[in-house]
């Protein structure tokens, strides 16, 4: 009796050989460490914090010489914002802008580029010059008649005065009523030459210095401009001086 010979089916587990090495590769390459030299997929972003710091600092540096306690409000940046790392970000102000009240102060970067403003508030508690009582036009102001009060001077005018030096001698240039603060603009030196007065003349130069009498033909406080007629009829300008001088110009 002949025995049938059958061809043998191949074993499953050589079938699935190659689908096991493909699986071992592809989980070796997904848990494989990035080649130095790649790009992250999400690339360091600038911490606000930081930049924030950094603005404050410079209104710190900005605001040193101001008279008075200084705080510093720094505003939140747009939390939308998205910047990318900066090494070293600088900070800086346009021309002409103040460091103290409301204002602006710019962050820059070069590499990466990108430049962004933190808006920002300056208060400076400090003590300024305001009349005690009712002050008259053109009249000289004594020292009596000023107090100190307190108050943010970043909010006030330019050329607050804060001594009471600044403004003893002097006459505003408008009425003033009680509580009202003074300004340098707002006052005038008495004058040191007054109108139809004899002063003296006096010119210098290299080797060389002459005087002689004139009569004024304005009133001047000291280092305010005059003009001065002589006995000849001859008007020269010059500048007016403590003791009745006109120091003229050679």
């Amino acid at each position: 009796m002949k025995k049938t010979l059958s061809a043998a089916k191949p074993s499953t587990s050589f079938r699935s050989a190659p689908i096991l090495s493909v699986l071992a590769i592809l989980v070796l390459l997904l848990s494989a460490p990035l080649v130095r030299g790649q790009v992250p997929a999400n690339p360091a972003r600038q911490d606000p914090a930081a930049l924030r710091a950094l603005v404050e600092q410079h209104l710190r540096v900005q605001s040193a010489g101001l008279p008075g306690k200084v705080a510093i409000e720094v505003g939140r940046l747009d939390p939308r914002m998205s910047l990318a790392a900066c090494p070293d970000p600088q900070a800086f102000q346009q021309a002409g802008a103040r460091a103290w009240g409301r204002t602006s102060v710019g962050v820059r970067c070069l590499a990466p580029a990108w430049s962004v403003y933190v808006q920002a508030r300056v208060s400076v508690t400090g003590d300024y010059v305001a009349a005690a009582v009712p002050l008259a036009q053109g009249q000289p102001i004594d020292p009596s008649q000023l107090m100190l009060l307190k108050g943010d001077l970043a909010a006030m005018p330019n050329g607050i005065i804060t001594d009471i030096a600044q403004a003893a001698g002097k006459s505003p240039t408008v009425s003033l009523q009680a509580g009202a603060p003074l300004r340098l603009d707002g006052l005038r030196s008495p004058p040191v030459v007054q109108q139809g007065q004899l002063v003296r003349v006096v010119s210098a130069g290299p080797g060389f210095q002459v005087s002689g009498e004139a009569r004024a033909l304005g009133n001047a406080a000291d280092g305010q401009v005059v003009q001065a007629r002589t006995p000849r009829g001859v008007i020269l300008s010059g500048v007016a001086r403590a003791g009745g001088l006109v120091e003229v110009a050679y």
